[in-house]
């Protein structure tokens, strides 16, 4: 512990990616836990930057721009030393990086701050660049949210592990004019993720869908970026069920007012899904080539069906043989799905 040590300014670094991000808003919370009169700044993707924006636990977001670097290794280059020369600027006197890589460790060095904590999992020679180093299990033996709160214990701190986001009212209002149009139970589906091995087949999201919509009704909400329109497509062709398509439609700030008003949420392990969980909304989640111990949906692990194949979780992102998506049937979750909805509040005022 840093005994009784009371930052002024502190700069929580973890710039990507959106489920990261999500897992890491407990840190956030405690860190105002631990000290209610300081300056917090969350050093995050610009991307993600409408994710926290009216926290009510951060006073600043500085966005770092990762695009303007994969456009041009010179206006990159340039950026980032902007960009480092900015975080010195604040004089933060603790820095915490939660992403731990080269470039988040430069970030925590040029700071200049005195006090510099990174993860034992940290990677591509970070580790240099803090002043402690706080042991998470190095992404092998705890949840990732838990791995990220052994910071908040290591500065002496404890508690529950609280995740609050915002929702903006204008958005808030927009998701609710949409949905009361339609039946409810509503269940927001995101079958899209980054990784293929990730992708439950959308024959196994229509099945689902359309065994909870016989005994429930109520309407799917599609949601996700642009590149998972093809496959939202797909899957609402095979229903005969109510239906809205909003894959590709959303920003992150819509997203958000969408997943808040869901009755339910069925996704593969991606952004959404850990979005569901922050928002508090019952999750149901088909599990392939990552493991529900270190990355399912965090309070929620029951509700994540996990592939029983040879191969499962083994965090490969292309496989020739795909066979999880054979073993991972529509029968295992639906019995989650349908104690999920047979708890709904809907259901119960109806009953």
């Amino acid at each position: 512990m840093l005994g009784n040590f009371h930052p002024e300014r502190i700069a929580l670094i973890k710039p990507s990616a959106l489920g990261d991000v999500l897992n890491s808003l407990p840190v956030l919370t405690g860190l105002r836990r631990l000290y209610p009169n300081a300056h917090i700044t969350w050093v995050v993707n610009r991307t993600y930057e409408a994710l926290l924006r009216g926290h009510p636990d951060l006073d600043e977001i500085l966005p770092f721009d990762r695009n303007q670097v994969r456009r041009s290794w010179l206006s990159g280059s340039v950026g980032f030393v902007r960009f480092l020369r900015e975080m010195r600027r604040r004089r933060f006197d603790l820095v915490i990086d939660l992403q731990g890589l080269f470039r988040t460790g430069l970030m925590t060095f040029a700071s200049g701050a005195k006090h510099r904590i990174g993860l034992s999992s940290a990677r591509e020679g970070a580790k240099a660049f803090y002043t402690k180093l706080v042991y998470d299990g190095c992404r092998t033996t705890m949840h990732a949210v838990d791995s990220y709160w052994r910071v908040i214990e290591a500065l002496g701190g404890g508690g529950a592990k609280t995740f609050r986001l915002s929702v903006d009212a204008s958005c808030r209002a927009w998701a609710r004019r949409i949905l009361s149009e339609h039946p409810r139970p509503w269940l927001a589906v995101a079958v899209g993720a980054r990784w293929a091995t990730k992708r439950w087949s959308t024959e196994h999201f229509a099945e689902l869908i359309r065994r909870a919509q016989q005994e429930f009704g109520g309407t799917a909400i599609f949601v996700g970026s642009a590149e998972d329109v093809d496959l939202a497509r797909e899957a609402g062709e095979r229903l005969a069920g109510n239906f809205i398509d909003l894959t590709g439609r959303t920003g992150l700030s819509e997203l958000v007012a969408l997943l808040a008003e869901a009755d339910a949420v069925i996704s593969n392990d991606s952004g959404p899904l850990h979005l569901a969980v922050a928002l508090g909304r019952p999750v149901v989640a088909p599990y392939t080539c990552t493991a529900v111990n270190l990355h399912g949906p965090y309070g929620q692990q029951h509700r994540a069906v996990a592939t029983s194949v040879s191969c499962a979780a083994s965090y490969r992102r292309t496989c020739g043989s795909m066979a999880c998506m054979t073993e991972l049937t529509p029968d295992k979750l639906w019995p989650v799905l349908r104690e999920v909805l047979s708890s709904c509040p809907i259901q119960r005022l109806a009953a």
